[in-house]
């Protein structure tokens, strides 16, 4: 069994008042979040960071403190079985538009109901749910 890490984010946008969350379609067809294997001697977060600038070609944005989950699932490659933890983190985009890689084939920008339906796998669709929750309550402004 190889193990593997990967790293990435959740990343959202505020679109007039309503919050919006970046999935990206990926070549097997499944609805993601921008992520990727860690490089070298890289930190978790300077991976999430590296894989939303490679990944969504979006370079105006921020982590979000306090928010990181993990899930993992196994798989066959090149006759080995892998097990690859991936960690989320929570980024806000202060940019609109997204700039696909060639390793997606689409990407849209759902709000929270939307992204629940869409995202493919349980383990990102709980942290998303988590995520979710998390940003309600950082996020509260109290009302003047």
């Amino acid at each position: 069994m190889i193990e593997a890490t990967s790293a990435g984010a959740i990343l959202f946008r505020d679109t007039r008042g309503r919050r919006e969350y970046l999935l990206l379609k990926s070549r097997p067809g499944d609805w993601e979040f921008p992520k990727g294997g860690v490089e070298g001697e890289e930190e978790l977060q300077q991976t999430a960071i590296r894989e939303v600038k490679e990944e969504a070609g979006i370079s105006d944005f921020r982590l979000i403190d306090g928010f990181r989950e993990d899930y993992d699932y196994v798989f066959e490659a090149g006759g080995n079985t892998i097990h690859k933890t991936v960690h989320l983190f929570i980024a806000r985009s202060f940019e609109a538009s997204a700039e696909l890689s060639n390793e997606h084939r689409d990407h849209q920008w759902r709000d929270y109901e939307q992204a629940i339906n869409t995202v493919t796998q349980d383990g990102p669709r709980e942290i998303l749910e988590d995520a979710h929750e998390f940003l309600n309550e950082k996020l509260e402004e109290p009302e003047e």
